[in-house]
Parts: structure tokens; C-alpha cells; sequence
């Protein structure tokens, strides 16, 4: 197999800046994918573009905070007046938000979460679905936990926002399966070494956990590989 299987395919990542998203982006790029890098934070995004290049890669970075609707449009927009197809869109972006009983969930902190880990994800998919359909092999790639198919104490929130996402994420890919050549993915990343992990769980020992390289390289894998539509893998 060729060193570079991704060459000539445009990736989009979201949460880029960091953790699991960055670890994705650079896997998808050493593959030979050009990655757009998305998050809110400019500066860590210029970090990431800059591992890249220096391991040999190509990626753009376009800050945007995608809790804001019209930013996810206006990306759209740039993206699609520069390439033709969006090969990869991997849907990263996602707040842990405060652990809480269902009772005591914060009404506008539960907003705001829904919008980034769901309302976001739909409006992707909803911006890019004329690029994706544009491609002879599209992949959509979305980030889940265990916690959205197993409820847990206190993850009301955020477990209830990935089991969301999941079902989004599948209903578009039984949409798109007989009129393209879009394919969806769930992955469940498991215990990761990232900032969201020891915010859940502070006491934990990080040392214990997976760098994010390995989902970010299994992530890498599950694309390049002839992966049906509605695979989901727990790394």
C-alpha cells in the first residue's frame, strides 16, 4: 500500500487545536490528506499546521468558533470557492460541559453544549454535503463516547449529546448510501490522554491513559481501509 493512500483528498477536522482532533489531523496528513485544522484558539492551531508541514505535510488552519452558526456557512463558502470535493469530515469539536445530576443541569450551560456537540455537527454536514456527495469516496467521521449508549451517573448531559450525534450521524448515513459515496463512522476513542479526560477525572493517573496518536493514527486507518458505512469501533 502506498505510504501516502490519502494523497490528493481534502480532510476537514474540527477541534483541531489539540488532543484527539490535532492527533487525527496529523495522521490524516502524514497519509497525505490536505487537512483544514478547526477550532476556536488560532495559536494552537498554528502549532499543529506547523508539526504538520515540519513532518512534511500540507493544512490550513481556519479559526472559527463553531457555537457561532454563520461561521460554519462562511467556512463552507471559502472552502468550497478554493476545492472541488471534501474527501474526510471528522466531527471532534466537543465540550465535556459540567458533570451534574439531571436535576441540577445549568439550563444555558445544557444549551450551549447541545449546540456545540449536536447543532454544530448537523450544520457541518448540512454546509459540506454538496462537497461530500462531490467525492468518489467521502467519509464522515464522528466522535462518541460510552457514555451515550451506556447512561452514567452525572454525564446526563454530555452523554445524552453523543447518543444524539450518533443517531444524526447514522440517519445521514442511510440517507447518503444508495445515492453516494459518503460513508459515516462512529469511534469511540476510549480512556485518552486529554484535557477533557482529566477535567472528568482529575485524580487520575495520566500516565495510565493512550496517547491521542493512537486514535488519531486508528482514525487514519479506519478511512484509508475499505470501511462500511455505519462501522463503529471502540479503540
Amino acid at each position: 500500500m502506498s505510504t501516502q493512500p490519502l494523497s490528493g483528498k481534502l480532510a476537514l477536522v474540527t477541534g483541531a487545536s489539540r488532543g484527539i482532533g490535532a492527533a487525527t489531523a496529523q495522521a490524516l496528513a502524514a497519509a497525505g490528506a490536505h487537512v483544514i485544522l478547526t477550532a476556536r484558539t488560532g495559536g494552537a492551531l498554528e502549532e499543529v499546521e506547523d508539526r504538520i508541514h515540519q513532518a512534511g505535510g500540507s493544512a490550513t488552519i481556519a479559526p472559527l468558533d463553531l457555537v457561532d452558526g454563520e461561521s460554519i456557512g462562511r467556512l463552507a463558502q471559502a472552502i468550497s470557492g478554493r476545492w472541488q470535493a471534501l474527501d474526510i469530515l471528522v466531527l471532534n469539536a466537543a465540550t465535556l460541559g459540567s458533570l451534574a445530576s439531571v436535576p441540577a443541569i445549568d439550563a444555558k450551560e445544557f444549551a450551549r453544549l447541545l449546540t456545540l456537540n449536536i447543532a454544530a455537527p448537523q450544520a457541518l454536514i448540512a454546509a459540506f454535503d454538496a462537497m461530500l456527495r462531490a467525492s468518489d469516496d467521502a467519509r464522515v467521521v464522528a466522535l462518541t463516547s460510552s457514555v451515550g449508549a451506556q447512561p452514567r451517573a452525572y454525564w446526563g448531559a454530555y452523554g445524552a449529546s453523543k447518543a444524539a450525534l450518533e443517531t444524526l450521524v447514522g440517519a445521514y448515513g442511510e440517507e447518503v448510501k444508495n445515492i453516494s459515496a459518503i460513508r459515516t463512522h462512529i469511534v469511540d476513542p476510549g480512556a485518552t490522554r486529554t484535557a477533557m479526560r482529566a477535567r472528568a477525572f482529575p485524580g487520575e493517573d495520566a500516565a495510565t491513559l493512550k496517547d491521542p496518536s493512537v486514535v488519531g493514527n486508528a482514525i487514519a486507518d479506519l478511512v484509508v481501509a475499505d470501511t462500511p458505512t455505519g462501522h463503529r469501533v471502540r479503540i
